[in-house]
């Protein structure tokens, strides 16, 4: 009943914002087009399609809330009217009830919230779809926020994820652009997404392993971690004094130095992608903050570490590559890069792939170099690539959707950003070091262990791969011999076939013709035919 009475307000939200005018109705089923006939009474009005799908979604409640902010940060699925207006959606819901939130941190540290907190504001921080924050002081005299999970959240997370499925096929089906849109993969990695967040303790270990990554860094500030108050609907960790990123005025008004503040934030994103391979994905203005004790050198704090994204050693590399090849405007190499690392089918031809690349690229270079967005020439790139068969990576979909976090919000702070000139050394640098001996000798080392564990293993894993090969080897000869033997049978009794059909034409031909054997088959066609097939059956046995 529950979820009949979530579909039918869905129904009720699309029919009053006219949703249905961006599906092509003609060829929807009768039952849905039924279904949407009470439209007619609302008018359309003189909203914009963005519009009304934003208002629609902020209608529907916190989780379609979330999936718009999602679809926002992806400019090459979405529109750009429609992602504009999405990314105006805001993640403020009313808080739950304050004894339910007591109740539930109780439940879970199985102490009272007067034996584990000094002090415990019952009013939140702040309340979000999923969870919701208070602030505390811990016996010690801490100061903590404690983070507590909505009770229920899950159920109605699964709830509204099997209906944005339903939703996704219907646009896939019946939007005028529905398949290249891939809304079914995008709802899943929605899911994937969201339901991370549902596990505090995955976000508490995401935030220790971001902080001893940057333990010996002056731009980057991770809070403290409790562990013994922490559970995976719970978590608690040291409550941090910054201003808000976004907050440009009060930066301007502490003298900080805005370039430095700015470079620095495209620094730290390459030092997780290429040094870390592990990169905060969930960097949008309200997870960022700023300590500027020290003006002329700004540091960030990163709250909020539920969404993550990682690359391999093989992405890494070919990553940065591709990076710099585009800096020098080396469309070849990135089209061969990308055929080589496999983000492309191999049979994919290098010259129509560099054309491709090519017209989408020179545009972006010709522009000023305050206009130039590196975050969008990269949507444009893998939306090409998608038309050469690209294989979609949650990882490279997560990096480019930070890259356009980390650009918009440096181009805030700092409108002269030239993210070009920030990034291109960084990235040689990185290139340079990865080859230097000194690397390439440390990762040696880390791989010895493993090695030399399977040492001893390497005689007896020789001794099979020479027997397999040589069992393989007597199967390929025995093969071919039984191959050799079929095909000569084979020829064998098609000799004797056509032997065969050449007596029995000869034979009929003789008895036919002469006019002895004429007499000899009228009066016994019996001992005729006999003889004939005879004769015939012989020559076929022989041959």
């Amino acid at each position: 009943m529950r979820g009949l009475r979530r579909l039918s307000k869905i129904i009720r939200v699309t029919l009053r914002y006219r949703l249905d005018l961006l599906l092509n109705t003609s060829s929807l089923p009768w039952h849905i087009r039924t279904l949407l006939l009470p439209a007619r009474a609302f008018p359309a009005g003189t909203l914009g399609r963005g519009q009304r799908i934003r208002l629609a979604l902020e209608e529907l409640g916190p989780i379609f809330i979330k999936f718009g902010q999602m679809l926002s940060t992806q400019p090459d699925l979405v529109p750009a009217d429609i992602a504009e207006q999405l990314s105006e959606l805001q993640d403020n819901v009313a808080p739950f009830d304050e004894a339910l939130a007591a109740a539930t941190i109780e439940a879970a540290l199985e102490q009272k919230i007067s034996t584990v907190f000094d002090s415990f504001d019952s009013t939140p921080m702040a309340s979000a779809s999923v969870a919701q924050v208070h602030a505390a002081v811990l016996q010690d005299g801490s100061n903590v926020v404690v983070k507590v999970l909505r009770p229920g959240i899950e159920k109605v997370i699964q709830q509204d994820i099997k209906l944005l499925f339903s939703l996704a096929r219907l646009v896939q089906r019946y939007a005028p652009d529905g398949r290249r849109l891939r809304p079914l993969e995008v709802v899943n990695d929605y899911q994937h997404t969201i339901m991370d967040e549902l596990d505090l303790q995955r976000e508490a270990a995401n935030a220790a392993q971001l902080k001893r990554n940057f333990a010996d860094s002056d731009m980057l500030y991770v809070p403290e971690i409790y562990w013994d108050y922490t559970r995976t609907n719970v978590f608690v960790m040291e409550r941090i004094s910054g201003i808000a990123v976004t907050d440009v005025a009060a930066l301007r008004a502490g003298n900080t130095n805005m370039e430095v503040l700015a470079k620095r934030g495209v620094e730290i994103f390459f030092t997780q992608v290429l040094r870390d391979s592990f990169f905060h994905a969930d960097m949008h203005p309200g997870n960022i903050f700023v300590d500027i004790q020290n003006p002329e050198k700004p540091r960030y704090i990163a709250v909020d570490c539920a969404i993550i994204g990682s690359l391999s050693d093989h992405d890494q590399y070919y990553l940065a590559r591709n990076l710099l090849a585009i800096f020098q405007r080396d469309y070849r190499l990135v089209a061969q890069l990308h055929i080589e690392c496999g983000w492309v089918p191999e049979s994919t031809r290098v010259n129509d792939f560099e054309a491709a690349i090519r017209t989408v690229c020179e545009p972006v270079f010709q522009k000023p170099i305050g206009e130039l967005s590196f975050g969008q020439l990269l949507v444009h790139l893998f939306t090409v690539a998608r038309r050469f068969d690209m294989t979609v990576q949650p990882s490279l979909v997560l990096l480019q959707k930070t890259l356009l976090n980390i650009e918009g919000l440096g181009r805030q702070l700092y409108p002269q950003l030239d993210l070009w000139q920030t990034a291109q050394p960084f990235l040689e640098r990185w290139v340079e070091e990865r080859y230097a001996p000194a690397q390439v000798l440390r990762r040696l080392q880390r791989q010895a262990p493993s090695w030399l564990e399977q040492l001893p293993q390497v005689p007896d894993l020789l001794l099979k791969s020479l027997q397999q090969s040589q069992h393989l080897a007597e199967l390929t000869q025995l093969q071919q011999q039984q191959l050799a033997q079929m095909r000569s049978t084979e020829k064998k009794a098609q000799r004797r076939r056509l032997l065969a059909l050449v007596a029995l034409l000869a034979t009929a031909g003789l008895v036919l013709l002469n006019p002895a054997a004429v007499q000899l088959v009228a009066g016994d066609l019996t001992k005729t035919g006999l003889l004939i097939g005879g004769f015939a059956l012989a020559i076929f046995l022989l041959g």
